[in-house]
């Protein structure tokens, strides 16, 4: 029996996309490439690789149906099923963050971020762009206030940090400042923490940001560092 050219091509779409998508993460973990490049470049490229095994998979499927005299059908299943993998995948990444706005750099205080200091990276907030909408997305995000002294909360502050997996970058207690650093599992992207502690009349008030150095949107990822951060702080 003829194998179908189409199926073999939706089993070799569908090989190289799942190829592709394990081989970006492994290139950024050996330090071959940067965490952007196997990310759009590997990791995405193996999506659309996959994704298109499904459309070629699909149409072999009819092609080598019982009765049509040809072969080759399960390349085009591994064309169909690669395809679904990626489709599955891609849903569940962006799924945390589908309704959240394309913003990266969060904060607890909208009106005077803290600033970073250990960097020489442009680190500006871009208020009027990302304040609005940071507003109408984390709502809950405020000021963290805590009874013990500003030099107590500082220390809290850095414990807190460590006790999440942060890499603390340096601690300035003059300046009452604390800056860190958070790397994703699998694609090694780096977000970057500050946090600020301020004398009040009671104790202290801290304030947290966290930016991404990379993309447009952080599907949600900072808020949620700021407000495990808020919620193991000792109050």
């Amino acid at each position: 029996m003829r194998r179908s050219r189409i199926a073999v091509l939706a089993g070799a779409l569908g090989a190289l996309g799942i190829f592709d998508i394990l081989l970006g993460p492994a290139l950024i973990h050996a330090r071959a490439v940067s965490p952007m490049f196997g990310f759009q470049w590997m990791f995405g490229l193996g999506l659309l690789e996959a994704m298109a095994g499904l459309a070629v998979g699909l149409a072999a499927l009819y092609l080598t149906r019982t009765g049509a005299g040809l072969g080759g059908r399960g390349f085009a299943w591994v064309g169909v099923g690669s395809g679904l993998a990626a489709v599955a995948l891609l849903v569940l990444a962006l799924r945390p963050g589908a309704d959240l706005p394309a913003i990266n750099d969060i904060t607890t205080d909208l009106d005077d971020p803290p600033h970073f200091a250990a960097t020489d990276r442009d680190m500006s907030y871009p208020a009027e762009r990302f304040a609005p909408q940071q507003r109408a997305a984390y709502p809950d995000l405020e000021p963290i206030r805590v009874s013990s002294a500003p030099d107590r909360a500082l220390l809290l502050a850095s414990e807190t940090a460590e006790s999440l997996g942060w890499e603390i970058v340096s601690v300035d207690p003059a300046a009452g400042r604390l800056e860190a650093r958070e790397v994703s599992r699998i694609f090694r992207f780096v977000d970057d923490v500050v946090v600020r502690v301020r004398p009040a009349a009671a104790g202290a008030v801290i304030d947290v940001r966290s930016r991404s150095r990379d993309g447009r949107g952080d599907l949600g990822v900072n808020a949620r560092r700021i407000r495990a951060f808020a919620a193991e702080i000792p109050r």
